[in-house]
């Protein structure tokens, strides 16, 4: 062998030979020196581990060879193998890199890693390896020492110099170490690199050899023991074990082991094996059995035996300077002693920190740390919150360790880990240690936070620091262990002078790493794309450390440690949060476990410090707050509901919330501010102008979160605030920060934000490169607050650097300083006391697609999140920003917006509208308030415009709240007024009072008190009302409509009114069939529903038709109704809010409540003889008796009655003293009226018959109208059949005659015969028998007008329509008779939609269709038998008012052309429009451009013209150029672009040959669900977007500046930039594997016989057909199957993986089989089996993510299939993620199964419409979470 004489000694290895040379290590050590004297380049090949490095080193060692080392990591590039310019003295030089330096000296390069250096590297090397020539940068040129030993025969030494010429040594070799790639992870060896190098395979030693080695490691271990361990380890490292995806054995690891094992012989195997491999963490499911196998197999199975050591019990320093301890841990009952590495600094009794609160599990784990802290270095794996960090100071400050954190975070790259370049304040380039290499100098603990983030490539870099403890660093200094410095010292008798001076450096002896990760996610797929996490944890890490696992802590632990840390925190809610949080982590459902991770130990103990000093709050809303529910996706915002109400946890709705009025209020003496409830001090800052400043409204909900952020921020935390676009984030922080006076600092974040511009930029000045502080680093030197913006756009590995500033206070910069927070060492900034950081983010998910950064940091944050404000705040605040818009106008902008926004929860409509675009519309109507609401709109709903079903969605929603955008300012549909005939005065009351006897009777009364049964409790629901406004596109009489939620048996048999105070009318509506009242507010949003059905007998049909009327009574009792059920002998007395109380009077009644109000009611009994008044107040009825038999009673006042008698229809008065008690019953006097026409000679005529008499007089200024005639006097109005209206002055006050006035009709109404029978007749059997219920007749006093319901047969419908327009169908007509403009008018009352099958039973209820009832507010409401409510305007004064309302809000347009005018200070203008020629005869002249006062025309001053200069009028009609008309597309071009549609369509369905029927019947499907499809696919497309999103590529030569190159390139580097490209996929990574679906359809026989109710079937087929239609096209990332299910059997195949249909005609035959199967299979349920089939089917396959969606019927009960059953099958694999869907069932099955699934995996589909939605939620908030 060579030994050679060598200049650089220190470059030799030492002490890596070991005493005992393995046979097999001998055997490699011969090969390597034969290729070594055949002078060829070899390349070891093996798995991860330092042997191979161990075996190289050996021979360089024996064979004394100076060496040339470099770990090659990811960001290896030429310059670092080659050549590196560095700047000495202002000039740039050039410095030999590793391989140059070893191929002149004659050294032996070790190039480590080479699989991880990128591909275009290491070709740098072939030329030198093959031939040894390389040409230098600097011009010089290797050349091999044969043809350099020939030259210089011919030139001498100097030539070759100046030809730059440099010899490469013979001695010069080059040893590569690799992994083998296809196996491990990295990059492929380049051909031509391959074949230069000779390779040998070296694998773990053979089993022997190893045997013997561990058998000297462990003395006092059973050999049988040792031999069990390594048979494991070598089963775990064998070819089988790999292909079932188990990751290596770390054999080499096995040695530290046994020394631990030696120390604690009575340690269990199974601990160990736990700590050199976490199967439990790294593993599936079916990678732990499989372990769990083999330790069995070798009886390593001893956990349960074995105790594990409980506690650290004492640390003591030794005496020796090595730096030891000893520790003593407490094992059962044992004590162990044992020495193990400690810090420099006084070790600290265990159990003395008061921030640290020791608990069992800790205890346990720190002591387990102390055992492997003996003998290597450690990682920590846990959940994020869990205590790592906590437990990893404990540990260094129990052993008297300084810590050095080092947070690691994505791009790191090799440089940031070890050195980074600088310039010395000369200009010249150095080279800064980080802070891992001076805590290695330095013999600290090394905290390496985050490994799990880094890449493998970068951590390679320290594999050998963590094996070996050396170290090569890029300046060229080398870290040595200590003892090999020691020796290196003393063999060659060097100094530590000479030594630095050589740039060799000890390693302290007790320095340590301890890195600390979160748990690898277990079966994720390895490439870094996947954003959820990747399994980090593969061999290589597996060979550098001994894992621990910090365990979450147990219940009672939790609780210890609340307590210990937040002593006064309430007891009872310490304890349910606790119940919630374990309750969640036990779950294996995804989702709640995700819930579980944002509930970690720090976010409970953030809440717990909360609750402690504000013991009032609701511990609801502090576990919403912290897991963000407001913005989770549907699924787990139910799913936490649940949990929620498991745990008992209630929000208790604040009673106070919504009446307690936030205020802000300033003291200024003392300074304090005050939000809401909660105190704060002003803060006197030091730089005034940093203080934002903003236009700030306040409002309620705004108050409230800024109360909420003062809380948190008075308890010292940093606050997160998530929320929408627009929904004033940015305000509300500005605002906080305003009132409390503090400066802020603004930082933007965007996608390209890197570490380094978050802290440093770095500048060069004058070749000195300087770092400008960022606004962080400010505010964290000044006491600012630093407020991030858009945190969500940065990518998360940047933000995740901000945890160690906000967790521990320190940070360290680009420039070599460190933030900390406490004193200490110098180059430092200490954080100032004040500094806190607000961060806003836009919420996760879609539409915003930013990066979780929640999901990564949210749990060191205190979270808000923010929403639009409620509507009541919303108008508040909008009040304020326009003051002179109307309110109507703002009302409605709030409630459409409302709506919309709670469309875009739902998924319905992807984008949040937000205040913010509600502001600007307000805004803008404030500065041009002629312009119309529905064009301002448009400035927001234009970017939608070109959405065809967006638009749709967009535009009904408008119209729904009244906005009518898209409607043309003359759209006025009223209708057509007739004149009245005049009026005529037709006749004398005279109210008869002679002394007669005869005429005046005396009645007498009886009282007696009313028996009561009661209270019966019943349920009130709340249904939403869905009103729709119905001046959308045409302004009409009708204001608005809704429907009832009522079922079509129910039969409407009264509505009625009652005023409110504020303007609000309610409304009441009762039902028969079975019995129900509904009300509702005019205005409100919700139906209130009583079901009365139990109370009242049951009904058969044709036996007994109930018939209820309503009367709501007033004050003291507002808010209460009376129902009256006519035909049977019972009358109750309801209060609405949820009790009954029946009160019993004999049958048959009728009942009038004209003075309902006055909580008196009158009731009478057709042809009776009694009257009987029950008063409410006092419970009493009065019984007054009657010489007459009666007809029917008219409260003509409250103390004046006109009856009727039966036969005669002779009228009476009867007068009643005006107080009934019961003492003094009054008499009641009973007055005949005589009813005398005036005399015309025609004899007598008829007496009319009123049908109804108002109880009030018209106001005089009416009655003078009507009667065109002054007049003041007491009045009624009367309406009967023969006349539109009559007045009857006088009545009922005066006692003189009373004239009546009449307007008669053309013919009665009463002798009209429904003769035409046809269109009409509705489904009415037969022509009406009996006289109808209800007489449809309101007086509107206030109005003048009466209003009747008239069906179409008795209206003058040739005077109303124009001859050739047929009238459309309607329900009735309404004839508002208008007795101040002496017009009637027909107003057409749509028809119902539905008509209840008991037709001969509507009948009596009603002549027409509608029943109506007056409202206070000049109008009636009308209620038709379908149950649709409509609000009619008719008074003529509110009619013009809102008419004018409605054109303004479309915007006046007066039909001019735009001008643009400049204003020019010469007083001339030039041609301009004339005003025309006056026409002397003044005809009308309609266009032209040439007459003066014409109409239409342009350029002439007139009406409605284009361009004329004024408006002229000469009295004519206006002829309106409508817009309309202008803006119109002519009618041909419409109908070619309509022929091209039709004309298209037909050839797409000949392409795939699909009859023109059948297309329609796809159509119909598709149609049906158009929208969902469309947003799903808008979530997919931008998905994929995002996927594609581009990365920086470093190291480029061209692109923008690198900042973290910049002196490289002062140094005159070519790759200092870095651009934006595709990432290629890391090598080895797997393929992304596309997601898989199955919809489970049901397509039993019990779908096919339902259909028919609720349209069962054809709704999963619509589902279907929606999820084919949505994912077309996408079959690389989902791919899908449909299966039905049916009592044939569980997997009948729809649609297969492989053959998805293409087009519409495969789509519509999977349909029909769905639609054929169901209607001929067998009967039978195979819900459960179908799912547990596909389940185990799926989860068999490769895929990303599987999805299993089940539609079924929820007919589990019938086939005796318990729901917990089925809720086990649907969680039955934690890889599967299944959801069913229950297509709403009979009675409550679905509801009450729901309740027994797991939350967030089962919905129930009550309408079958909701169907296809529920898919699109299911879809969106899980598949695309995470896509």
């Amino acid at each position: 062998c060579i030994f050679l004489t060598f200049k650089n000694p220190e470059l030799v290895p030492v002490k890596h030979i070991s005493d005992s040379l393995p046979q097999a290590v001998a055997q490699h050590l011969r090969w390597i020196m034969q290729k070594d004297l055949l002078g060829q380049d070899v390349f070891l090949i093996g798995p991860p581990g330092p042997l191979r490095r161990s075996i190289a080193m050996q021979y360089l060692e024996l064979t004394k060879r100076e060496v040339e080392y470099v770990a090659l990591s990811r960001d290896t590039t030429e310059t670092d193998l080659k050549q590196r310019r560095e700047i000495r003295s202002g000039t740039a030089f050039y410095i030999d890199q590793c391989a140059v330096r070893a191929a002149t000296q004659g050294r032996v390069l070790v190039l480590e890693g080479l699989e991880k250096a990128e591909r275009n590297v290491l070709p740098v090397l072939n030329n030198l390896l093959e031939n040894r020539e390389m040409q230098l940068e600097d011009g010089r040129f290797l050349m091999s020492s044969e043809r350099y030993d020939k030259l210089l025969q011919e030139h001498t030494k100097e030539e070759l110099d100046t030809w730059k010429i440099v010899r490469v040594s013979e001695d010069f070799r080059v040893i590569a170490l690799g992994l083998p790639v296809p196996k491990y992870k990295g990059n492929p060896l380049d051909p031509p690199l391959r074949s230069r190098f000779q390779a040998r395979d070296i694998y773990y030693l053979p089993f022997k050899d190893q045997l013997e080695l561990l058998y000297t490691a462990g003395p006092n271990i059973a050999a049988e023991r040792v031999s069990q361990l390594l048979s494991l380890a070598t089963t775990l490292c064998s070819q089988e074990s790999s292909t079932l995806g188990l990751p290596d054995f770390p054999v080499d690891n096995l040695l530290p082991a046994l020394h631990v094992l030696n120390v604690f012989p009575m340690l269990s195997s199974q601990q160990l094996v736990q700590r050199l491999y976490p199967y439990t963490s790294i593993l599936g499911k079916d990678g732990r059995t499989a372990v769990e196998g083999v330790l069995s197999r070798f009886e390593l199975f001893d956990a349960r035996r074995q105790p594990a050591p409980s506690a650290v019990l004492s640390v003591s320093t030794t005496k020796d300077a090595g730096g030891h301890a000893n520790v003593t841990l407490g094992i059962a009952d044992k004590e162990v002693t044992f020495q193990v590495p400690s810090g420099t600094n006084e070790p600290r009794p265990p159990n003395s920190s008061s921030n640290f609160i020791n608990t069992p599990s800790h205890s346990q784990l720190i002591a387990e740390m102390m055992q492997s802290h003996m003998v290597k270095d450690m990682c920590l794996i846990g959940a994020k919150g869990c205590g790592k960090s906590v437990i990893a100071r404990e540990f260094a400050e129990i052993l008297g360790y300084s810590i050095e954190p080092v947070m690691l975070y994505q791009d790191m790259t090799a440089r940031d880990l070890l050195q980074q370049r600088y310039t010395l304040p000369n200009g010249d380039t150095s080279w800064r240690p980080s802070p891992l290499v001076t805590a290695a100098i330095e013999g600290k603990l090394l905290l390496l936070d985050g490994i799990h983030r880094v890449n493998l490539g970068t951590l390679a870099v320290l594999s050998r620091l963590l094996h070996d403890r050396e170290l090569d660093l890029y300046d060229g200094s080398r870290l040595l262990r200590w003892d090999r410095y020691q020796t290196l010292k003393e063999e060659q008798q060097l100094s530590d002078q000479q030594l630095q001076e050589r740039s060799i450096f000890p390693i302290h002896p007790s320095f340590r790493v301890l890195a600390l990760a979160e748990p690898p996610v277990v079966g994720a797929n390895t490439s870094a794309t996947n954003s959820k996490g990747q399994q980090w944890l593969g061999p290589e890490l597996l060979t550098m450390f001994l894992y621990h696992t910090v365990t979450p802590l147990s219940k009672a632990e939790e609780m210890g440690l609340i307590d210990g840390l937040t002593p006064n925190v309430p007891k009872e809610a310490a304890e349910q949060l606790l119940h919630l949080t374990h309750s969640l982590r036990k779950t294996n459902d995804p989702t709640a476990q995700s819930l579980a991770s944002s509930l970690s130990t720090r976010q409970l103990l953030r809440i717990c410090r909360r609750l402690s000093q504000y013991p009032e709050e609701s511990i609801a809303r502090a576990v919403n707050k912290a897991c963000l529910s407001r913005f989770l996706p549907s699924l787990a915002r139910s799913s936490l509901e649940k949990s929620l109400s498991n745990s008992s946890i209630v929000d208790t709705a604040d009673p106070a919330e919504h009446t307690r009025d936030y205020s802000c209020e300033f003291q200024s003496p003392d300074g304090v501010l005050t939000i809401g409830s909660v105190s704060a001090p002003v803060y006197n800052p030091s730089e005034k102008m940093k203080i934002p400043d903003v236009l700030f409204y306040d409002n309620p909900q705004h108050m409230m979160v800024m109360e909420d952020m003062l809380k948190d921020f008075l308890l010292g935390e940093h606050l997160l605030l998530v929320g929408n676009q627009g929904v004033g984030k940015n305000k509300i922080v500005d605002r906080f920060l305003h009132l409390l006076n503090r400066p802020r600092e603004y930082l933007q974040l965007h996608r390209d934000t890197t570490v380094q511009t978050l802290t440093l930029q770095p500048s060069v000045r004058d070749g000195i490169i300087t770092y400008e502080d960022s606004p962080l680093v400010k505010a964290v030197k000044m006491g600012h607050i630093l407020v991030i913006d858009e945190a969500d756009k940065a990518p998360t590995n940047v933000t995740c650097i901000l945890k160690t500033l906000v967790e521990s206070g320190e940070m360290i910069l680009a420039d070599g300083r460190r933030i900390i927070s406490a004193r200490g060492r110098p180059n430092t900034i200490l954080m100032h006391p004040d500094f806190r950081m607000l961060v806003l983010a836009n919420r996760p998910g879609f539409p915003f697609l930013g990066n979780d950064f929640f999901g990564a940091l949210g749990d060191i944050f205190s979270c808000h999140a923010v929403d639009n404000p409620k509507p009541q705040a919303e108008l508040a605040m909008l009040k304020q920003y326009g003051p002179d818009v109307p309110d109507a106008t703002l009302q409605k902008l709030v409630a459409a917006f409302g709506e919309l926004r709670s469309m875009a929860d739902q998924g319905t409509i992807t984008y949040p509208y937000s205040t913010r675009e509600v502001v600007n519309i307000v805004k803008h109507l404030q500065k041009f308030p002629e312009e119309g609401l529905a064009n301002v709109v448009r400035n927001v709903f234009d970017f939608d415009s070109y959405n065809k079903d967006m638009r749709e969605v967009l535009i009904e929603a408008l119209h729904k709240h009244g906005i009518p955008i898209g409607a043309k300012p003359n759209a006025v549909k009223l209708a057509k007024e007739l004149p009245l005939p005049e009026v005529k005065m037709t006749g004398y009351w005279t109210i008869n009072q002679g002394g007669n006897a005869r005429r005046k009777l005396l009645c007498p009364t009886e009282t007696h008190p009313i028996d009561i049964k009661g209270p019966v409790f019943l349920r009130v629901q709340g249904y939403p009302c869905n009103r729709q406004e119905s001046r959308a596109l045409s302004f009409s009489e009708e204001k608005a409509h809704w429907q009832i939620p009522m079922n079509e048996v129910n039969i409407i048999c009264d509505v009625t009114t009652k005023d409110e105070e504020q303007e609000q009318n309610t409304l009441y509506v009762a039902t028969c069939n079975p019995v129900s009242l509904y009300s509702m507010k005019e205005q409100g949003d919700t139906i209130h529903c009583i079901e009365l059905y139990d109370v009242f007998p049951r009904t058969i049909s044709g036996v007994w038709q109930p018939f209820v009327t309503v009367a709501p009574l007033g004050n003291p009792l507002d808010g209460q109704v009376v129902l009256h059920e006519e035909q049977s002998s019972v009358n109750r007395y309801i209060v609405l809010y949820n009790s009954i109380f029946i009160v019993s009077m004999q049958g048959g009644h009728k009942m009038c409540r004209d003075f309902a109000h006055k909580n008196w009611l009158l009731f009478y009994k057709e042809n009776g003889n009694q009257v009987e008044v029950l008063d409410v107040l006092e419970g009493r009825v009065h019984s007054i008796s009657l010489p007459i038999n009666l007809k029917s009673v008219f409260l003509v006042a409250e103390d004046r009655w006109l009856l009727l008698e039966s036969e005669t229809n002779k009228k009476f008065l009867l007068t009643k003293p005006m107080h009934m008690t019961a003492e003094d019953s009054g008499v009641c006097q009973l007055h005949s009226i005589s009813d005398d026409p005036v005399s015309s000679g025609h004899g007598t005529t008829e007496v009319s018959v009123p049908q109804m008499l108002s109880s009030d007089q018209l106001p005089n200024e009416n009655l003078s109208a009507a009667l065109d005639q002054k007049i003041v006097s007491p009045n009624r109005i009367l309406a009967d059949t023969g006349s539109f209206a009559q007045l009857i002055v006088g009545f009922p006050d005066l006692m003189s005659p009373n004239e009546v006035y009449s307007f008669k009709r053309p013919a009665d109404l009463s002798t009209m015969k429904s003769g035409e029978s046809g269109a009409h007749m509705f489904l009415r059997g037969g022509l009406r028998t009996s006289t109808p219920k209800q007489h449809n007749c309101v007086s509107l006093l206030s109005a003048n007008q009466v209003v009747r319901a008239l069906p179409p047969n008795k209206v003058p419908l040739k005077d109303v329509y124009p001859k050739d327009v047929t009238p459309p169908l309607t329900a009735a007509y309404l004839e508002v008779t208008d007795l101040n403009s002496k017009k009637v008018k027909y107003i057409p009352v749509p028809r119902s939609m539905s008509v209840s099958p008991y037709t001969n039973w509507l009948a009596k209820v009603s002549e027409t269709d509608v029943l109506i009832a007056g409202l206070s507010s000049g109008g009636v409401v009308t209620v038709d038998m379908g149950g649709y409510i409509r609000l009619w305007e008719t008074g003529l004064d509110t009619l013009q008012r809102s008419l004018m309302e409605w054109r303004n809000m479309i915007g006046s347009e007066d039909g001019r052309p735009l001008q643009i005018t400049i204003q020019r200070d010469s007083g001339m203008d030039v041609t301009a429009p004339k005003h025309g020629k006056v026409d002397p005869v003044n005809a009308p002249h309609v266009g032209g451009n040439q007459w003066a006062g014409g109409t239409g025309g342009r350029d002439t001053a007139g009406l409605g013209g284009k361009g004329g200069p004024y408006r002229l009028d000469a009295g004519h009609k206006v002829y309106q150029v409508s817009q309309a008309e202008k803006d119109a597309v002519p009618e041909e071009v419409r109908r070619a672009a309509r022929e091209m549609a039709e004309k298209a369509f037909k050839e797409r369905l000949k392409e795939i040959d699909m009859s023109e029927y059948d297309g329609e019947t796809y159509e119909r499907f598709s149609n049906a669900v158009k929208r969902q499809v469309q947003s799903l696919r808008i979530i997919l497309d931008s998905l994929q977007a995002k996927g594609k999103e581009r990365q920086w590529l470093k190291n480029q030569a061209l692109g923008e500046l690198d900042d973290a190159k910049i002196i490289d390139g002062l140094t005159g580097e070519k790759a200092i930039y870095k651009r934006r490209g595709e990432l290629d996929p890391e090598l080895g990574s797997p393929q992304q594997k596309p997601k898989r679906l199955r919809v489970l359809a049901d397509v039993s026989g019990s779908m096919y016989r339902f259909n028919g109710v609720d349209g069962r079937l054809e709704r999963s087929m619509e589902a279907v057909c929606m999820v084919m239609e949505a994912l077309e096209n996408y079959e690389h990332k989902f791919k899908y199957d449909i299966v039905g299910h049916s009592g044939d059997g569980f997997d009948i195949e729809l649609v297969r993986a492989d053959k998805v249909p293409k087009n519409n005609k495969q789509r519509l035959k999977v349909l029909r089989n769905m639609h054929a199967h169901s209607q001929f299979c067998m009967s039978g349920d195979y819900t459960l089996e179908g799912t547990e089939a596909s389940i185990k089917e799926l989860a068999r396959e490769e895929a990303d993510e599987h999805f299993v969606v089940v539609l079924s019927d929820a007919n589990l009960e019938r086939y005796g299939i318990r729901p917990e059953r089925f809720a086990r099958v649907l969680t039955s694999d934690p890889q599967v993620n299944a959801f069913a869907i229950f297509i709403g069932s009979l009675g409550d099955q679905a509801e009450r199964l729901q309740k027994t699934l797991p939350a967030g995996r089962s919905f129930v589909a009550m309408d079958t419409k909701q169907i296809p939605q529920i898919l699109q939620q299911i879809f969106t908030s899980t598949m695309l979470s995470n896509a």
